[in-house]
């Protein structure tokens, strides 16, 4: 009979058979169920990462994992070079969920974004009139779209870009935030879109200023250029809207959703389009052997009624607001900035006695509840929204207890 697997087992074969491009947090879960994860041993935790607000309904959702089970017994691949029966019922119901003529289904996240590339650039060529090669696109500092080739190109963190060249050209960097920069960059006719998180998650939950998105469409309508939101970690109701353009009326020409498109029970994707942006892509011009594959299109529709039927935008919504005013009363020097929207918040760390952001997040683990660093001095929270209120105040006195020890 093999041996019983360990934490530190499971973490030594990573360290040995594994690449070593993550920096995870020494815990090793085997079960996730609701807002809660648990380890090899048992230990019971807060998950406060929600596999970066993948898992928004919560670790193994029952509606969407037994859409998954029923149609994996039945068709779970065919490639798009058929039809399959799950993919036109699904495109049809996200189109009408989020207002679109049309989806364009993918994967990743990353996946995503590459989409809502070339169909940015395509449009450009086609419909804008930009001459061929010269289409370019305004992106943000601070961005985290994915870390394919191109998408790193147009990345200001170091560790993403770094060592990594040659780069792919067409991207105009401006600040986060900075409705004059964008303007300036407007100016250049050959700039097709301008491609934004609403909320900067992997910057550490930037929240741009009120008006901002808003401006922002307001100055691409004007260029006729098209914005395009990456809502792949702030939609799907995290932010206490489905969208968190809604914050702003905002609808952006072409919206990218990916995570918790899924529940995290599989990789799914979406790029949203009307036809006179999404038609420029022709036959054999964009694809992905596993996009629109009828797994996920059941999945999908799952997740997203889960979302509607359990109210999760309202419930993120109200509790964030719980959360951000219990951790801003917290007495203590290390907490310097709250800050976030809905169930998407951080806690700016200021190091204290050499411990930092990691030392924070170790003893939460310690005190059962898992979040994880962002850029060395960040702490982002983002639990499932199926959490409840009484959840969350058991959750914050693990938070406030793991911080204080440190005063």
């Amino acid at each position: 009979m093999s041996e019983k697997l360990t934490s530190q087992m499971a973490i030594d074969l990573e360290d040995k058979y594994g690449a070593h491009n993550y920096h995870p947090l020494p815990v090793v879960l085997a079960k996730g169920e609701g807002p809660f994860v648990w380890d090899v041993e048992g230990k019971k935790y807060f998950d406060f990462l929600s596999a970066y607000s993948a898992v928004n309904q919560g670790h193994c959702h029952p509606k969407i994992v037994e859409a998954l089970v029923e149609q994996a017994r039945t068709l779970t691949l065919t490639s798009r070079a058929f039809y399959n029966d799950c993919l036109g019922p699904y495109e049809k119901y996200i189109t009408s969920y989020f207002g679109y003529d049309k989806v364009l289904p993918m994967n990743s996240g990353a996946e995503a974004d590459e989409t809502a590339i070339k169909l940015c650039r395509k449009w450009a060529y086609d419909k804008k009139g930009v001459p061929a090669n010269e289409a370019k696109i305004i992106v943000c500092e601070g961005n985290f779209h994915g870390r394919t080739t191109t998408i790193i190109s147009m990345s200001t963190d170091p560790d993403a870009r770094g060592g990594f060249g040659p780069y792919t050209p067409g991207f105009v960097i401006v600040p986060y935030n900075d409705i004059p920069a964008l303007e300036k960059a407007l100016e250049d006719p050959n700039v097709g879109g301008f491609l934004v998180e609403p909320i900067q998650g992997e910057a550490g939950v930037y929240v741009p200023e009120d008006g901002y998105l808003k401006k922002s469409y307001d100055l691409c309508k004007a260029k006729n250029v098209l914005f395009i939101a990456d809502e792949v970690q702030t939609g799907i109701a995290r932010t206490g809207k489905l969208l968190a353009c809604d914050h702003e009326n905002v609808r952006p020409d072409i919206l990218i959703l990916g995570k918790a498109l899924s529940g995290g029970v599989l990789p799914v994707s979406a790029v949203l389009a009307d036809d006179h942006i999404m038609l420029v892509i022709k036959p054999g011009q964009h694809g992905s052997t596993f996009g629109g594959n009828p797994m996920a299109a059941k999945v999908a529709v799952a997740a997203l009624e889960v979302v509607k039927d359990e109210k999760l935008a309202e419930r993120a919504e109200k509790l964030g607001e719980i959360f951000r005013q219990e951790l801003r009363n917290v007495k203590s020097e290390m907490i310097e900035l709250v800050r976030g929207k809905g169930l998407l918040n951080a806690i700016v760390i200021r190091p204290k006695n050499g411990k930092e952001a990691w030392d924070v997040c170790v003893k939460m683990a310690e005190n059962g509840l898992l979040a994880k660093p962002t850029h060395q001095h960040i702490i982002r929270f983002a639990p499932p929204l199926v959490i409840s209120e009484e959840q969350l105040m058991e959750a914050l006195e693990i938070i406030k207890k793991s911080i204080l020890v440190f005063e």
